[in-house]
């Protein structure tokens, strides 16, 4: 926690000279190191794209409440009366409630009818109290097993996981899109180094030639071709400046922060006195890759996607095929005259709830040639068999793809060795030629290239050294995870 405050306070422009976050150690005195561990903490937890992809896992979560409202219980009451020539022709009134059965197709309705009316149709008579009943409505063919509110309430269950996936995603995204920023800015930071350093070396070079000049120890001649070099690495100083600032502009589009889950993040500037850490010497093994391999076949959120697709047909199919089923619903309701006045409810009598007292009904939909449902249920396996196909694909891009970045890892660890051992060489060579040129066997012009070529071939390791990162970054990422992981 302590070291988090310190990393806020850090983003908030309040970095304290000589800090260190994470285990390289600071360049220099005045600079602060911002690990690539850090950046990505930093990232997931404020960045505005990453709690963006948190609100789609709530999002499904909603389509559930909407889903389970086709099995709230509902109040319903109808009144009818009709009154002409001083005559009450009839006065119908109904109330009750429905209360729907979940995880059964069964529905239980409770109701009071009051019917009076001197021209109410017989089958609407009831006591002079009230008629009260309470039954059920069963489907005993389509709709047993499954209906559509049943299969809308699957569906949106399933979404969760489909929204997780997505979410994933999202967030795999945008962190590896962060960890090639970090790692252009790390170049760009080193790049700059080390034209600074050359361009030291010059300008003190320039210096000493001229002083030596003026004693006759050289030709003036001899400073024009030192003060061509200063200028030279100058000119390339200042657009290695400008390709550092302007990295660490694209990587500050990535650094927000807040102080809760519950207030928007707010964007930060990187101070100019923080820096990247050094490129990490880790090599990826072979039991790596495998473990990759496992768990992007496992959790990679497009095959997780495609799985939570693959459910949702599924659910589909089955309700498509109840669909085939004849539409047969039974409706049985036992009967009960509401209590008399004065007189409370006469639970023997022969008008309450008894076996006898009932009202039942039975009824029957079956379309003859079932064109409509035989078509929706066809196109639904065709879905599933296109998505089965599009599944096994995306599993051999996956696999090709983790490969692929791996290859790319293997390369590059051999470019990397390759070019250390060739920058440690032209060190050797700076070194010679700068003995030569003291005791007179060299000239400034030798002493000036090889030290540019050693800047070069600085500057491609470091290059390397990036592209080897964003390259462990593509390997994670084709595996269906994040750099944060790393």
């Amino acid at each position: 926690m302590k070291r988090l405050i310190l990393l806020y306070g850090l983003l908030l422009g309040g970095a304290v000279s000589g800090k260190t976050f994470g285990q390289t150690p600071t360049p220099s005195p005045d600079t602060t190191v911002f690990t690539a561990a850090d950046f990505y903490r930093v990232v997931s937890q404020y960045h505005p794209i990453v709690r963006q992809a948190a609100l789609l896992n709530e999002e499904a979560r909603q389509e559930i409440r909407q889903a389970q409202g086709a099995f709230d219980p509902k109040l319903f009451s109808a009144y009818d009366r009709k009154e002409f020539g001083n005559n009450l022709y009839y006065d119908k009134w109904q109330s009750g409630l429905a209360i729907p059965v979940l995880p059964g197709g069964i529905d239980v309705k409770m109701t009071y009818d009051r019917n009076r009316g001197e021209y109410l149709n017989p089958e609407y008579r009831v006591p002079s109290t009230g008629l009260a009943a309470v039954g059920l409505s069963v489907p005993i063919g389509q709709g047993l097993l499954i209906d559509a509110r049943r299969n809308a309430l699957r569906q949106a269950q399933l979404a969760v996981n489909l929204a997780d996936a997505d979410r994933l995603k999202l967030i795999n995204k945008t962190l590896f899109d962060a960890a090639k920023t970090y790692w252009d800015w790390y170049m760009t930071y080193q790049q700059f180094q080390l034209i600074r350093q050359g361009y030291q070396l010059a300008d003190t070079r320039f210096r000493a030639m001229r002083e030596r000049a003026a004693l006759g120890d050289v030709a003036p001649i001899d400073t024009t071709e030192a003060l061509i070099t200063v200028q030279d690495r100058l000119v390339q100083l200042q657009q290695a400046e400008v390709d550092w600032q302007n990295a660490r502009l694209r990587l500050t589009a990535f650094l927000w922060i807040s102080d809760d889950a519950n207030t928007p993040p707010k964007p930060v500037d990187l101070p100019l006195a923080v820096v990247p850490q050094t490129a990490p010497l880790d090599r990826t093994t072979e039991a790596q890759l495998q473990n990759l391999l496992s768990r992007a076949a496992e959790q990679h959120p497009e095959l997780l996607s495609l799985a939570a697709k693959g459910q949702q047909l599924a659910v589909e199919e089955r309700f498509r095929r109840s669909l085939l089923q004849p539409q047969i619903t039974l409706n049985a309701s036992l009967l009960s005259r509401t209590p008399l006045t004065g007189l409370g409810y006469d639970g023997p009598s022969y008008y309450a709830f008894r076996p006898e007292n009932h009202k039942i009904g039975l009824d029957l939909t079956f379309p003859l040639f079932l064109r409509k449902e035989r078509g929706k249920l066809r196109q639904v396996q065709i879905k599933s068999q296109q998505l089965n196909l599009e599944r096994q694909q995306t599993g051999r891009d996956i696999a090709n793809d983790v490969q692929a970045a791996w290859n790319e890892l293997k390369t590059l660890e051999g470019l990397i060795s390759v070019q250390q051992q060739t920058v440690a060489n032209q060190q050797t060579l700076v070194r010679a030629e700068q003995q030569k040129f003291d005791i007179g066997e060299s000239s400034l012009f030798l002493i000036n290239s090889r030290e540019t070529k050693l800047i070069d071939l600085q500057i491609k390791l470091e290059e390397l050294r990036a592209k080897y990162q964003k390259a462990v970054a593509t390997l994670w990422y084709a595996a269906g995870t994040n750099a944060g992981s790393m």
